[in-house]
């Protein structure tokens, strides 16, 4: 056995020799980013070793280092053998420790008619606790003004959660986290994949409920409230986390036909599920449109309040599967496309999510200067998700990239502003752009951007062309996702991501699954409404579309 010590975290765990890095910290509780889930192609999970652990491992995956890297004793996580007791120095950047998590969305004017609700007996000294008319408990004394709801907002990389008083639907407070199930899988897929068995499943389901529970505490203890008042949360998130989070494997979801074990509008006991609430508490899980059209996507429709709009309405959920809807005059129609990690900063060479070093913010002023502004106003350590897109708008949008996503040759151009010119760099034989000394945008990153916005796209047109909709005719784009307010029209339309038509159209609107997880807390009725609706909801399954590669590829161009 060996033992390996992970800093600035101060965790120990003794393995078997030939474990690697990347399994020691998965096992001792260390996030490190991963988003390849250990095959050796992303090259993201550098960490770095002392002189003295370096003759203690077996190191692999060095041409995803520089020559500084490797002189430093950065090694590859996921490449490196462990055959000794080692010493192992996690990076700010791989902890995420001041993640950039939003906790607000669109709301609407909503009555307060939640599920719970408490009647106090005077002969008998005892409060009844009722969902609708059943009833869930008992408890001694007048406890009619302690009433809580929670509602989890679970997404792929982050939690939010979010404490209510269901008396008058005042929020209490929040609590934001990683979701610790990106220790051991990064995305939906491998995620799917890791949870395919018991054992896989179990370790998914027991680290977030453990987490869950945590930020719950954690909100309780501050406003000096006991769990044992939360009656009734509500889970919010793609189709694969409600399974995750209900405990139902999500094998399905991973091979044709799709379909869902699950498709929510469904009462869990609390209790049964290990969540820290009232004994009697019960977990409500909003309804599921398909496999990838999940009931984050329900509760952002009932947020943004499109299966009411009047008109034409797009919503589009930006991330890692591009979900969106059309609304025309409250009928709606449903896709999701595969748009890849690189929105959050992954598979791109300097990217990372949205935590304390990331550019977030990119312009360049009318001489050539470029404008960065950074995550914690520090020094730029790298990219994420709302920060790419502005680099490559911007570089689209004044010429450096041209429209097929090549960069321009700096010797056979006088377009540019000098300034720009003088960023068209050379590493290993590459142009790249050099925005710091640290931080660049590759050829490769442009082409992800690339793959990400053409799915995204290809997604929209087919959606307008199934209903017969014009870009022109459309009314309003709605952009909600882990993004939140920090995205620019502007970039998005420069990218090629949404037509030139839809600007001045564009709403961002945050946080939709939590804020739409708040109003099923807050009204029950909203629950009855939103099942109906869904049942008509038409999904459009765009990977198994005729023309979708050739139309893929066309809006691959800037």
């Amino acid at each position: 056995m060996a033992e390996v010590i992970f800093y600035p975290q101060n965790k120990s765990i003794n393995v078997k020799e030939g474990t690697t890095i990347l399994q020691a910290a998965r096992n001792a509780g260390v996030i490190i980013e991963s988003p390849c889930n250990g095959a050796g192609t992303c090259g993201k999970c550098k960490v770095r070793l002392d002189r003295e652990s370096l003759q203690k491992v077996l190191a692999k995956g060095k041409h995803h280092l520089s020559e500084d890297e490797e002189k430093q004793g950065y090694v590859l996580a996921c490449e490196t053998q462990i055959i000794g007791d080692i010493k192992v120095y996690v990076s700010e950047n791989q902890q995420n420790s001041t993640l950039k998590i939003l906790s607000r969305g669109q709301s609407f004017d909503i009555s307060l008619e939640p599920l719970i609700r408490k009647e106090y007996f005077i002969e008998e000294n005892l409060t009844k606790v009722f969902a609708g008319r059943n009833q869930l408990g008992m408890e001694v004394g007048d406890t009619r003004e302690k009433n809580y709801g929670a509602v989890v907002d679970i997404g792929t990389t982050t939690l939010v959660v979010s404490l209510v008083n269901l008396n008058d639907g005042t929020e209490i407070g929040t609590s934001s986290s990683l979701n610790p199930q990106a220790v051991h899988a990064q995305d939906v897929l491998s995620r799917i994949k890791f949870s395919s068995d018991a054992k896989g499943l179990g370790i998914m389901y027991s680290g977030l409920i453990h987490e869950i529970n945590f930020m719950i505490g954690e909100i309780a203890f501050s406003a000096g409230i006991s769990q044992k008042n939360i009656y009734e949360i509500i889970f919010s998130g793609n189709t694969c986390m409600i399974h995750l989070a209900s405990n139902t494997s999500p094998e399905a979801l991973g091979k044709y036909p799709y379909t869902p074990k699950i498709n929510g509008a469904a009462y869990l006991s609390a209790l049964q599920h290990n969540i820290d609430i009232s004994p009697f508490g019960i977990i409500y899980l909003p309804p599921i449109i398909s496999a990838y059209v999940g009931a984050d996507i329900v509760s952002g429709v009932l947020a943004s309040q499109l299966h009411k709009k009047k008109g034409i309405t797009l919503f589009i959920d930006i991330g890692t599967n591009g979900e969106m809807v059309i609304g025309l005059n409250g009928n709606l129609s449903a896709a999701s496309t595969a748009a890849g990690p690189a929105f959050e900063g992954m598979n791109i060479t300097c990217g990372m999510r949205a935590g304390k070093g990331a550019i977030e913010f990119f312009e360049i002023d009318k001489h050539g200067s470029i404008n960065i502004k950074v995550i914690g106003e520090t020094e730029a350590t790298g990219i994420c998700g709302s920060g790419l897109l502005d680099i490559v708008g911007e570089l689209v949008a004044h010429g450096v990239i041209k429209k097929n996503g090549n960069f321009v040759d700096p010797e056979s151009t006088n377009n540019l502003y000098p300034a720009l010119t003088e960023r068209l760099v050379k590493q290993d034989g590459k142009l790249t752009f050099k925005i710091t000394d640290k931080v660049f945008l590759s050829q490769k990153d442009v082409r992800q951007v690339q793959l990400a916005k053409g799915a995204i796209r290809a997604g929209i047109e087919f959606l307008l062309e199934n209903k017969g909709v014009k870009v022109t005719e459309v009314d309003k784009v709605l952009i909600a996702g882990s993004f939140g307010y920090h995205l620019r029209g502007k970039s998005l339309i420069n990218i090629g991501l949404l037509p030139k038509e839809f600007d001045g159209k564009i709403e961002f609107i945050g946080n939709t699954s939590l804020s739409g997880a708040k109003a099923f807390l807050l009204n029950r009725t909203y629950r009855g409404r939103m099942e109906e609706a869904v049942r008509s909801v038409e999904v459009l399954e765009l990977a198994n579309h005729k023309d979708f590669d050739k139309v893929f590829v066309k809006c691959l161009s800037f």
